[in-house]
């Protein structure tokens, strides 16, 4: 009786959708400018974004769908299994050039390995496009029944909705529960097949997608089977054989008539205080009718909304697909609780108080970093975060290895240890350093270096973790009487100097040997025995010390110049961090920076050994780093680090926009000649960051690359604050403030804070640990948004597993952390004024 009656609802519910089609304009798309197919509603952007040479599939690639501002579809691409996990192999891009039909794309790719080569076309017609895949010759046998034509559709846009395979309903499942093949081999079974013609949410018009299948017969898997990551495929097989029109399909996506994307109020979420500057953005679809004026309301104790300012809003023009307007509240002081109306919406609600920043870096402290460390059993009152993890660190990774994640190891191993050799020593402090479990060194070293400016210019005075490095233990929510920021300092400085002293130099980091145990979600404290491995005891053997389980992580121990700078300089401020409560663990971080940074003087041929990625640029930048730092801590008495300095000017003044704010802490401790070239400087380098940042509405740089840029941002935050404590006169506090603002939620895309917690609405589905959970880890900051090229800027709210948009990283957060304070500290200054 259920079966029928939702057969029953779905055949209702396909006729009523069959009448709106018949009613609905035709969708015609055209060739935009920028290379997309595009009608109100609807953009397909066809191999603009291809498949990573790295990570392989980032769910941004092939043929992409957005639909009514939603991308709900990408990698429509011929893939070589029915539900490929992300380092399955890719098609490689070869050329994307235009059809004879208007509005045509034929894009070639190939898969070198197997002797596949192909085209795909991508062409514009009624409701819709047509794909068509020919092949250059059939397909290897070994290829039949294996390659197919795929189409991923994003889980959360159609979880709990259903779908018409034909006649034949079904019902998109929340969970990942089957079916799967019975073989033992794991591979995920149709959730329905044999079909010509399936329907996705037959009764949401704002996420209906239709495909047609000319003779290849469809089938509709979810991913998610294989890995929680992965969306749901439409799927169609190459038959052994087939040359021409392998497969032909005709994608009909509903666009609604009329449909244009709603504004975004995008504004600081932890609000303002009263007397900075408060500018919100408004995001508007080209076809809007926006209104040119805009109103603050004053939220009252019993919920009623008072006008307090009515403005004109001020165009800016387009930025990627947007058009932009500013609406200034910068002259309401009074305290209260504020929100913004605007085209008869009103946002979420708001402070203005003088303490509106009290509380918005103190979470990234003491429950992100405190959950990311390594070496450590983390709890949290009812909560256990992790047990003790890592504890079998570390084994020696081979030569000639390139890893799954992009470590490198060339030849030489810099390493007196063999490969597969346990490694003593490693099993002690750092960080892991995103939503795996790596400890990437030179991240970490950037966690050290900025939480100890942060002290040394702040104070972060904050004590609300327990940290015993002997018990290897974290306790959160318990304070201690220790400064959790100086903790936190010392147990980088831990595994810095650890890998100091069993190499002598710094190393790439230590990493998962094995796919599947990178791929691990959840509690860090499973991924290993903690034990040992001794090749010559059985899978199944152990003695509680050591055990036959190869689940220990590599070290990748090559010796890059630039990583032993930037430890270097993280150890020499350490130093001074730790000089008052650890007089010891300070004088030996302070003898290794000056060994590490005398070393990289004469390197010898390490700079162009193989494996050794690292550029002329970011050598120079990374000295500069450290020669500040050591210039600060000897306080200018050692000739050697300011001679250097010096010689480092022309780097510092080619990227004087990223590591100017490094190089004027030196001032009080170079020659009057030196603060006269880098004022100088500073003035030759506001004009060029101005230039830049007028290409956007934020204010700050926005990131295009693959990877969001919060990190970016908070960087320049920090950065333009030492710029403007040294010249006060050339460099305002605005783009510090400008940086906080869009890190808490001044961005495009939405208006989220991209710290989850700090804010009235923040991002609360994170690729964290807990990930799986479609859940978050309170204070991490996540990359924030992503422009999908050629113009579309993205995140994802409710899809944690992009990482370029959601994954939170240690030194991302830690930037936050320092570009937090140094906005606190900017709005004090014009307290005071």
């Amino acid at each position: 009786m259920h079966k029928k009656l939702l057969s029953g609802l779905l055949a209702a519910t396909c006729l009523s959708c069959a009448a709106n089609a018949a009613e609905a304009p035709q969708t015609q798309l055209h060739l935009s400018p920028n290379e997309t197919l595009e009608t109100q509603g609807l953009s397909v952007i066809v191999e603009q974004n291809h498949f990573s040479p790295i990570f392989f599939d980032e769910k941004n690639a092939g043929i992409q769908m957005i639909l009514h501002g939603d991308r709900i579809a990408a990698d429509g691409e011929v893939r070589l299994n029915p539900t490929p996990e992300q380092w399955d192999p890719v098609p490689a891009f070869v050329s994307r050039v235009h059809g004879p039909n208007p509005g045509e794309l034929i894009v070639t790719s190939t898969y070198d390995a197997v002797g596949l080569k192909y085209q795909v076309e991508v062409t514009p017609e009624a409701q819709g496009f047509k794909i068509v895949v020919n092949l250059d010759k059939p397909l290897p046998p070994e290829l039949a029944g294996k390659a197919g034509f795929n189409l991923d559709f994003l889980p959360t846009a159609y979880f709990g909705k259903t779908y018409l395979m034909d006649a034949q309903p079904g019902l998109f499942p929340r969970d990942a529960n089957g079916p799967m093949a019975k073989d033992g081999s794991g591979d995920p079974l149709p959730l329905i097949s044999g079909g010509q013609s399936i329907t996705l949410s037959p009764e949401d018009p704002l996420t209906r997608v239709t495909i047609t299948s000319d003779a290849a017969p469809l089938a509709l898997y979810d991913a998610r089977n294989r890995a929680q990551n992965g969306w749901f495929v439409v799927r169609s097989l190459i038959k052994a054989g087939a040359r021409d029109n392998a497969i032909v399909w005709h994608v009909r996506p509903n666009v609604e008539k009329g449909w244009v994307r709603q504004p975004v109020v995008s504004f600081n979420q932890a609000g303002y205080t009263p007397d900075r500057s408060k500018v919100a953005l408004i995001e508007l679809d080209p076809a809007f009718k926006a209104p040119d004026e805009a109103v603050l309301v004053r939220l009252t104790a019993d919920g009623t909304e008072q006008p307090v300012l009515r403005a004109k809003i001020k165009p800016w023009g387009k930025w990627t697909r947007y058009n932009y307007a500013s609406f200034d509240f910068s002259s309401v002081h009074a305290p209260g609780i504020y929100a913004i109306s605007y085209a008869g919406q009103t946002t979420n609600p708001f402070p203005i108080a003088a303490n509106a920043y009290g509380h918005i870096w103190q979470t990234s402290l003491d429950t992100y970093l405190a959950e990311q460390m390594d070496h450590m059993a983390i709890r949290e009152e009812y909560r256990v975060w992790s047990g003790l993890s890592h504890m079998d660190d570390a084994r020696q990774a081979p030569p000639n290895e390139v890893h799954f994640d992009g470590y490198k190891m060339g030849p030489n191993l810099d390493s007196p240890f063999k490969p597969g050799e346990h490694i003593p020593g490693l099993n002690v402090g750092g960080w892991q350093d995103a939503g795996d479990y790596d400890i990437q060194t030179p991240q970490n070293a950037e966690v050290v270096s900025d939480l100890a400016l942060s002290r040394e210019m702040f104070g972060l005075n904050w004590d609300e973790t327990t940290i015993n490095e002997a018990a290897h233990s974290v306790e959160i929510r318990k304070p201690d009487g220790v400064q959790d920021s100086l903790q936190q300092i010392r147990h980088g400085v831990l595994q810095l100097l650890a890998q100091y002293k069993v190499f002598g130099h710094a190393i790439t980091g230590i990493i998962d040997p094995t796919l599947k145990q990178y791929t691990d979600i959840g509690d860090s404290g499973s991924q290993t025995d903690r034990m040992i491995y001794d090749p010559k005891m059985g899978p199944l053997e152990n003695n509680g010390v050591y055990s036959g389980v190869p689940d220990d992580r590599w070290a990748f121990t090559t010796d890059q110049p630039a990583n032993d700078y930037t430890v270097a300089g993280a150890l020499a401020a350490a130093s001074r961090e730790l000089e008052a409560s650890d007089p010891a663990l300070a004088g030996e971080a302070l003898s290794a920076a000056k060994t590490l940074w005398a070393n990289q003087q004469n390197p010898g041929d390490r700079v162009n050994r193989q494996g050794r990625d690292e550029s002329a640029d970011w050598l120079d930048l990374a000295a500069v780093q450290a020669t500040v730092e050591l210039i600060v801590t000897t306080k200018g008495q050692a000739p050697l680090y300011t001679d250097k300095l010096k010689a480092l000017m022309p780097a510092i003044q080619s990227h004087f926009d990223w590591v100017g704010g490094t190089a004027v802490r030196a001032i009080p401790f170079m020659d009057a000649d030196y603060r006269a070239q880098l004022a100088t400087d500073v003035r030759a380098a506001k004009v060029k960051i101005d230039a830049d940042l007028a290409k956007t509405p934020f204010g700050v740089p926005v990131g295009l690359g693959s990877w969001a840029g919060s990190n970016q941002v908070a960087m320049f935050g920090s950065n333009m604050y030492l710029l403007h404590k040294a010249f006060p006169d050339i460099i305002g506090p605005e783009y510090t403030l400008n940086a906080l603002d869009y890190m808490l939620g001044r961005h495009p895309a939405t208006n989220l804070s991209l710290v989850s917690t700090v804010g009235t609405r923040s991002k609360l589905i994170g690729y964290g640990h807990n990930r799986a959970d479609y859940s978050f880890v309170p204070g991490g900051m996540v990359p924030g948004v992503l422009v999908i090229k050629p113009d579309f800027p993205e995140q994802k709210t409710d899809w944690p597993f992009l990482w370029f948009e959601n994954e939170y990283t240690v030194s991302t957060t830690s930037a936050y952390i320092l570009a937090a304070n140094a906005a606190i500290a900017v709005t004090e200054e014009g307290e005071k004024k």
